[in-house]
Order: C-alpha cells, then structure tokens, then sequence
C-alpha cells in the first residue's frame, strides 16, 4: 500500500511496470537506427534512458509502508479485540497498539481485571501486531497525536463503529477525524468485555445454586444436586456469538505442517484467554516447527472444572487461540484423551503439559488423559511461565464485584443503545 504522489511524470509508469517495459525494450531497439526515425522525432536511445529506469527502480525500493494505529485497554482480552486488530492491520502494512495505561484506565472507566505486564503479553502475543505503545492515554489529544504521526510515523488512527466517549461527553477520537487521519472499522458483535464480566457475575450465583441444603439428608443429596446443576445449566448465560466459517478461516494461519516438521501438541479449555495461556504456547512453539493446539469441548471442561465453566463457548475459545502468534493450528472439540491414531492422523512428535492445571483429574484419581504419549516417550511436562490461570482472573472480578456490577450496569445500557440504534456496516 502507498499514498498517491504527483511529485514525477514516472507514477503511472511505476503502476504499469509491465506496459512500461514493453514500450522502452521497443523504443530502445528501434532507436538503435537513426535512419528509422530520420532524426525528427527525438525519441531517446537506451543509453540515455538507463537513468531513469534506475531511478525507478530506487523508487521501488523505497516504497514506504502504511502504518495504522490502534488503541484501546484491551482488558479481558477476547476474540472481539483480536478481530478489530486484523481489521486494522487489512488497512495498512504495519500495525501500531496502543496500550491504555492503568492509571488511565482508572480515570476513565474503573479498575482494569489485568494488569499492564498482562495486557502487554495478550496484545503483544496477536499474530496481527507488529509493535506495542505502552501507557498510552485513553484520549488522542494533539500532543500525542503529533507523536504518532512523527515520531512513530503513523498514517491513520483506527476505532471501531461504536462510539468511544470521554468522560465529558466529547468524541475520542474527535481531533484524528478532524485531520482526516481517521479510519473506521466494523465492530464485532457478540462479545464485549462487558459481557464477560456479567458471565463471570453470574457465575457467582451459579456456585450458590450447586450447593446442598444444610437439612437435606444424606440420601437426597445426590437427587438434590442433580437438580441444582440442571437448573444450573438451564440458567447459564447464553452467548451472542455467531460462528461462521468465513470468521475462522480470516483467524486461521491457512497453512500445514511440512512433511519433516516437528509437530509439537498441547491441548486445554483455554478459557478467558489470558497471559498465562499465552506465555506457555510460546514455550511449546519452541519446542518444535509447528504447534497444533486442542480445544476441548464444553461439556468436556464442564466436567473438569465445574458446571459454571467454561465462560467462553468452544467456538470462541478457538477464535482466541487461533488470533496467537505462536499457535499453526487449532483441533475444535479436541478428545480429553490422547490416542495413538490421534498422534498419527496428525504426525504428532511431541505432546506437552504445563505445570498450572485447573482440571480435576489430577486429583480425583481419574485415568491419565496423557498414558499413550507417555508410554510412546513423547510426553513432556513444561514449567508454566506464570502461575495465572481462568479462576484466579475471576477470582479478581469476585472480589471486587460491587464495583464491576456498577460498571456493567452503565455499561450495559450504553451498549443496549448502541445495538438497539445501530445500522447495517460493511466490513469483516
């Protein structure tokens, strides 16, 4: 991609290469006899045309690159964020994030779920984002915004449809409009971070209607739980997200393993994608050329971890996985057991672990999803970089619940407005 210039007569040269080259190897043969023109026409011979088509092959060279800007706070980052970011990155050549800082965050909406250090190894973690701007502000005002267009030489500031307001009620992105350096792309309906914190909310009532009555009897109690979790699951919030094929092929690498490539398996529910998840794709990319990852189903990670789990549906799970950098492939509704065929249908050399586990197999004596990989000597237990995981996330939601219920309950009625007044956009 490249801005219009008018500042040569060779432009439109330089955008039809082919009719260009095809016109000078012509002039430049019959230009070889004078006689053919009879010395009135005045059409240069090679010799004389060779400094120009240097020159344009050091404008080629030269060609400069578009380079987008997008900000945001990107707190419980989901597949939402993700697909903004590869809208914004197909409107330029190089993606440029900007990084609410906290304190920012603070000021303007609350206190932010993850911490700065987090959000960082989400967005820097994205397959679409080439560099990261830390502690940006939450407003583009004219100080920074002359920053990103000299300093970091940014070409357009990005936002999605929805409307960013300031606290005061102004336009965040009001000045960028003003200089017509502003793009917009589609919002992706279906998920917010607003909506993941009602999930999580919820959850804490789901957990209340899992528990038995003091005065029940020992013989009601299995009946009286399966109720509780039936009511349970009836009860769950379901999810707005659509899937489409189209959606994942735009997430997916589109490409396989080479006939020699180490491949390197890690399965999990990879629930609220966070960074934890993140650092320990890293490390299993590491470990060979290619990284097929398992998503397991939701009834499988129901089963694991609880009936309030998994926050995220199986579809949107995938999408978050799929959006890592360090991820090739992705198996939706992974098996909770590894089999051989498994490991042959897709040449498997080595499957691995992390030491930071959530599931209840571990200590509930369960049969070792893992046991033919261990006995074919191709299991490897990795050290889990950070010891964050989908509870201890929620867990900070929790503990701070009153001030994220005020938050979602504004939140939620400015998004409400926002769906009930919102028209059709073209865009991916």
């Amino acid at each position: 991609m490249e801005f219009e210039s008018n500042d040569s007569n060779w432009d439109g040269v330089y955008y039809y290469p082919q009719l260009f080259g095809g016109v000078m190897l012509t002039a430049a043969v019959l230009g070889l006899s004078t006689s053919y023109f009879g010395g009135t026409v005045g059409l240069p011979t090679l010799p004389y045309m060779l400094p120009y088509l240097k020159n344009l092959q050091k404008k080629k060279r030269e060609k400069r690159k578009i380079r987008v800007y997008m900000d945001g706070c990107f707190d419980l980052m989901h597949y939402g964020h993700a697909n903004a970011l590869r809208q914004a990155k197909a409107l330029g050549d190089e993606l440029v994030v900007g990084l609410v800082s906290d304190e920012e965050i603070v000021a303007n909406k609350g206190p932010p779920v993850l911490s700065m250090e987090e959000r960082l190894a989400l967005v820097s973690g994205l397959k679409w984002v080439d560099e990261v701007i830390a502690d940006a502000p939450y407003a583009i005002t004219e100080e920074f915004m002359s920053r990103l267009f000299n300093e970091h030489k940014i070409d357009y500031i990005i936002h999605g449809d929805d409307p960013c307001l300031l606290p005061d009620g102004s336009d965040a992105y009001a000045l960028a409009k003003k200089v017509g350096r502003y793009k917009q792309i589609k919002r992706t309906e279906g998920v917010s971070s607003t909506d993941i914190v009602g999930r999580i909310l919820a959850s804490m009532e789901d957990k209340k209607v899992c528990q038995v009555p003091q005065e029940s009897s020992w013989n009601d109690e299995p009946n009286e739980m399966n109720k509780n979790v039936e009511s349970l699951i009836k009860s769950k919030p379901a999810s707005n997200f659509l899937p489409t094929s189209r959606r994942i092929v735009q997430f997916s690498n589109a490409k396989g393993p080479g006939p020699n490539a180490r491949v390197v398996y890690i399965d999990g529910a990879f629930d609220l994608f966070h960074a934890g998840h993140v650092e320990i794709l890293k490390r299993a990319r590491q470990l060979g050329d290619f990284l097929l990852v398992g998503i397991h189903t939701d009834e499988i990670v129901s089963e694991q971890r609880g009936p309030h789990f998994p926050l995220m549906h199986l579809h949107e799970r995938s999408l978050s996985v799929l959006a890592c950098r360090y991820v090739d492939e992705v198996i939706i509704g992974a098996p909770w057991k590894i089999t051989k065929d498994m490991i042959t249908t897709f040449n498997i050399k080595l499957v691995v672990h992390g030491t930071v586990c959530e599931s209840k197999s571990s200590v509930n004596s369960q049969p070792d999803p893992y046991s033919v990989p261990k006995n074919m000597g191709m299991f490897r237990m990795i050290e889990s970089p950070k010891d964050i995981t989908t509870t201890s996330v929620a867990q900070r939601i929790k503990a701070n619940h009153e001030i994220y219920e005020k938050r979602n309950a504004k939140k939620e009625a400015s998004e409400k407005k926002f769906y009930e007044e919102r028209k059709y956009i073209s865009g991916d």
